[in-house]
């Protein structure tokens, strides 16, 4: 009998892992798929199944199908690799080239974590080490297979799949899987993450097209919630954006924003770019502190058939953003040290945007002390991270082993969102054509996705459960 089992986003909003197995829940007898294959972050019982062996040897998983580049989604895909798995990873050529740099990238950071540990004696584990390497991760990059989106791929003679737009980030889609057993054919929809409904003038700065797909037919749906038990505010961030930026520029202060290199720090390097044109915050320096981000931007460009009209408006009127003139994109450690030696009021984006690792910890080291800086949020932070703790405003962050003080501003603006909230779930979850028989509620905290199950059980009257770790459903 068929069936799926989550192996990660149950109960936590990482570490993304849906099997599907064709065969006999007792053991392998059919064609076994993995919906993404993410990295698990925050807290530390949810970071230490990075480390064991999936339930199911990685040997004997025949596919992979990645719906789009965010490490919690993709991260896990090199350790995968390490472990034996030889089969084909699917996703869109954006996506491709997108994990093309974030996952040698993120195997590097992880060796440079692990020498850094090694060198201060601040790791239990000696010697500390990193979860893959740099050349593993590289090495990974081979078994990638590009798919086009709504271009029918049959992986084996009971299961076949498509991508359809989900609008989260480039090359980001939802994956329609057909599957057929015992006569019978039924339709799985994985939503990977799900982007904002529509273009509002709330949630500025889209870089790709805005909406899910619509009129979707699923039997059964696993959906995320990351947003299950919040909505994003109505108000237009921008007003409140340039009045923080501007204040901490008047007391002499930098301005340190943790970004996800992938979409977001595009975005918001654009809406920096129209502040300050536009006059609304003074000129100054922005530095975008992450060689990921370079390479990102240069992807970006070379994929214009997504972009929102929004985006190819400001390229027709500015040009490349890596040109923009007070625009400093720092590749190299030695660039991203100049950054520290800046006095002068400036803007520093930088990776991790959950403060989990990267350049960030160098610049919030430096500057979370100091009252005239301001850290600004503008994404979601799973509890656990750096980034939760600082958001939330506590006395002190660890970072490299020593408490440095919160003495810093800090601020969130959530409009920059790209998950939808549930009212734009629920407009999307509208269109479709049937009830699906189940939905699974996966990618969220517990109280999120419990919240979520019961807003669409009241207003869709669909059966809506939440999904659990290490859970199998039956597809009979």
């Amino acid at each position: 009998m068929a069936y799926i089992q989550f192996l990660g986003a149950a109960g936590t909003v990482t570490g993304s892992k849906h099997l599907i197995n064709t065969g006999d829940p007792q053991g392998k007898s059919g064609f076994q798929v993995l919906i993404d294959c993410g990295l698990f972050q925050g807290p530390k019982e949810w970071r230490e199944r990075n480390w064991r062996d999936t339930p199911i040897p990685a040997k004997e998983i025949d596919a992979v199908i990645l719906t789009h580049a965010h490490l919690d989604h993709c991260g896990w895909i090199p350790r995968l690799v390490k472990e034996g798995f030889r089969g084909a990873i699917y996703a869109t050529p954006p996506t491709i080239d997108l994990c093309g740099i974030i996952l040698p990238d993120s195997g590097h950071l992880q060796e440079e974590d692990a020498n850094f540990y090694n060198k201060t004696k601040t790791s239990k584990h000696d010697p500390a080490l990193p979860l893959y390497t740099f050349e593993e991760a590289q090495n990974s990059l081979q078994y990638f297979k590009p798919v086009s989106v709504g271009a029918e791929t049959r992986l084996s003679p009971e299961i076949s799949f498509r991508f359809v737009r989900a609008a989260h980030i480039l090359g980001s889609c939802m994956a329609e899987i057909s599957l057929t057993t015992s006569g019978q054919t039924r339709r799985l929809l994985f939503t990977g993450d799900i982007g904002r409904v529509l273009d509002h003038a709330v949630a500025p700065g889209k870089v790709v097209h805005s909406g899910p797909q619509e009129g979707e037919i699923a039997d059964l749906v696993v959906m995320e919630s990351t947003y299950g038990n919040r909505q994003h505010p109505k108000e237009d961030p921008l007003p409140e954006l340039a009045q923080l930026i501007s204040a901490t520029a008047a007391r002499g202060g930098n301005v340190v924003v943790p970004a996800f290199a992938i979409e977001r720090t595009q975005k918001f390097v654009f809406i920096l770019k129209h502040l300050i044109e536009s006059g609304q915050i003074p000129r100054m320096p922005v530095f975008c502190d992450s060689p990921m981000a370079i390479k990102a931007v240069e992807i970006f460009l070379k994929h214009d058939e997504e972009y929102s009209d929004e985006t190819r408006e400001m390229i027709r009127k500015y040009g490349s953003p890596l040109e923009w003139p007070g625009f400093t994109f720092a590749s190299t450690p030695e660039e991203s040290k100049k950054i520290n030696n800046a006095t002068m009021p400036a803007i520093i984006l930088s990776s991790s945007g959950m403060v989990t690792g990267g350049r960030i910890l160098h610049h919030l080291a430096q500057r979370l002390p100091d009252p005239r800086n301001l850290v600004l949020f503008i994404g979601f932070q799973a509890p656990g991270t750096r980034g939760f703790t600082i958001k939330s405003k506590a006395d002190e962050v660890k970072i490299y082993g020593d408490f440095v003080p919160i003495r810093a501003q800090v601020a969130a603006l959530e409009q920059f969102s790209d998950h939808a909230d549930p009212p734009e779930l629920l407009q999307w979850l509208h269109t479709f054509h049937n009830r699906p028989a189940a939905t699974y509620l996966v990618h969220g905290e517990p109280d999120a996705s419990s919240q979520l199950r019961e807003i669409m059980q009241k207003d869709l009257g669909w059966n809506v459960q939440v999904a659990q770790y290490l859970e199998r459903v039956n597809l009979a």
